[in-house]
């Protein structure tokens, strides 16, 4: 153990989080698809309904103690008043010995609150639980990272990119909507929580910033103060290596709250560190950002997604073309489809228009009752994991008659055979708060797949239908290839997985960059190679 890390061990930075309220763990994990993120809205103005009752109730409350308050004072700046008159004397014995004590104890204040937290408890049930908190807070450090967002300008509530002295608005709301001190906080200490202070030191130091400036004004609804945010700075500044600027901070914690022993404690202790390595005291620390071990292409996917869809421009590679597609099938033959060929290698191509806007609102009404969080495949089991967030659900045809319609409508397009089992159900997807699934394949890389148990070989093509738009972000990626695809609204992107020899194509390697405003919905159809022998048939070049 090095020295820091003895002295890590010897101080005491602020305690752990306490565990969200019971029964929390039970709940959905609402930030994973935004249309459950919208459903929280509902019980939102059911609170503030109830808090609309507590206020009319405590507005009256109070203007009837005004009155008791003008009532009394009245009687005390009138000279002419005195307890000579029994009357006077009656009701200020009167007073003092009732009047006072009923008001000081007065029930209705209590039953005014308790009415409020009787209607909160009703409404809890359907709140977001304590690990949507934590998963909307990385979704806000994700799109930070993926798309270099300035942490103050999105805490003023402006999506900006920031490389040295050049800044790039990536997105312009409507409406500007900026962060408080105690929202920043929350984001730092989520990440402080993981031992991550490569993200937690600017959110604290954003929460910092503005606690200061709104000092000594109380906020009901805040959970952290100015001397939270300084308490996790410091320790998190120090385990960055940053010494000087922690103990800086732990003596302005002092100023606030000078009799905090733990605190005085970390002030001398790094008093004497600085002074065993003086040269710490103007070594500016460097924080690399956390490495991810699976994810070996990083800067290439994130580079990808800053474009926000970068296909080439058609008319410098002329064998990228646009044209109307019936694939001599008689079904499209008087509404042809508008076909884009967006990439050769891997063959990639965009089929604009492919359903209308009511068949897309359809699909995602029909999906929207069985949205589960999104899986991946990890050998033989199906696990929950932080690179894809997202929920999604299956729907057989037989569940309405317009699937039907779409099969037999992506079967002329495409040529091949989607029913089942040479292809899966339509798996429909809603993405999350900054919803995205880091690359992958679509087919599958390892014999135990459970792609296998549909006994119909492996995924040879992907048909991908965009059911929405998006203001920015969720481009689809293709990282070897190396160009991406902006989300376009009831479009559809195909391509091949798998070469006609059977063997994956490594080039198909992509990703759903995170969704950075809006929210996103894309319907999947994977066809499977058994059925596809006289469809697709085998090429006499291995490569093709």
């Amino acid at each position: 153990m090095g020295p820091a890390a003895r002295l890590a061990a010897l101080l005491a930075g602020p305690a752990p989080p306490a565990q969200g309220p019971a029964g929390a763990a039970a709940r959905e994990d609402t930030f994973s698809a935004l249309t459950c993120v919208a459903r929280a809205l509902a019980p939102e103005r059911r609170l503030l309904g109830l808090l609309r009752r507590y206020l009319r109730g405590e507005e009256a409350r109070l203007r009837d103690l005004t009155r008791f308050y003008d009532k009394v004072l009245s009687l005390h700046e009138d000279p002419a008043a005195p307890v000579a008159n029994p009357l006077l004397a009656f009701t200020l014995i009167k007073r003092l010995q009732s009047d006072w004590r009923n008001v000081v104890h007065s029930l209705e204040a209590s039953e005014n609150i308790q009415a409020l937290k009787d209607g909160y408890e009703k409404v809890e049930q359907d709140l977001p639980a304590f690990e949507d908190l934590e998963g909307a807070a990385r979704a806000l450090m994700r799109l930070q990272d993926v798309y270099m967002l300035n942490v103050k300008g999105l805490a003023r509530g402006v999506f900006q990119r920031v490389t040295g002295s050049d800044v790039t608005d990536l997105y312009s709301p409507r409406r500007i909507f900026s962060l408080t001190a105690d929202d920043c906080f929350q984001v730092g200490k989520v990440a402080y929580d993981m031992g991550d202070y490569y993200h937690a030191i600017p959110w604290l130091e954003e929460a910092v910033s503005l606690f200061r400036g709104s000092y000594g004004e109380w906020k009901t609804e805040d959970e952290a103060s100015l001397e939270d945010a300084l308490d996790h700075l410091a320790f998190a500044c120090f385990q960055a290596g940053n010494v000087s600027c922690a103990l800086s901070l732990s003596r302005e914690f002092l100023l606030y709250s000078p009799e905090n022993k733990r605190m005085a404690r970390n002030v001398l202790k790094y008093e004497r560190l600085l002074a065993e390595s003086p040269h710490q005291a103007v070594a500016e620390a460097v924080i690399q950002r956390p490495r991810v071990p699976h994810l070996r292409t990083r800067d290439t996917y994130e580079g990808l997604c800053q474009t926000l869809g970068s296909q080439p421009i058609h008319y410098q590679i002329p064998s990228l073309y646009c044209s109307y597609e019936t694939n001599s099938s008689p079904y499209l033959l008087l509404q042809p489809i508008r076909k884009e060929i967006i990439h050769l290698e891997p063959y990639v191509a965009l089929y604009h228009d492919f359903v209308s806007d009511s068949e897309a609102q359809k699909i995602r009404e029909l999906a929207e009752p069985w949205l589960q969080r999104s899986v991946v495949a990890s050998g033989e089991e199906q696990l929950q994991v932080e690179y894809r967030i997202s929920k999604s659900a299956w729907l057989k045809d037989t569940v309405d008659p317009m699937l039907v319609t779409l099969d037999h409508r992506i079967a002329a397009l495409t040529g091949l055979d989607v029913q089942p089992p040479y292809a899966e159900y339509l798996q429909v997807v809603n993405y999350g708060i900054g919803g995205h699934y880091e690359p992958h394949f679509d087919h599958a890389t390892s014999p135990s797949s459970p792609l296998y148990r549909m006994k119909s070989g492996n995924r040879v093509a992907t048909f991908m239908i965009y059911l929405s738009s998006v203001e920015a972000g969720g481009a689809t990626a293709f990282i070897y290839a190396n160009f991406s695809v902006p989300v376009v609204k009831n479009a559809a992107l195909f391509w091949w997985n798998l070469h006609r020899s059977g063997e994956g194509d490594g080039d198909t390697l992509h990703a759903g960059c995170p969704v950075l405003v809006g929210d996103k919905w894309v319907a999947n159809k994977w066809i499977h190679e058994y059925g596809q022998e006289f469809r697709r048939p085998c090429g006499s070049n291995p490569e093709d």
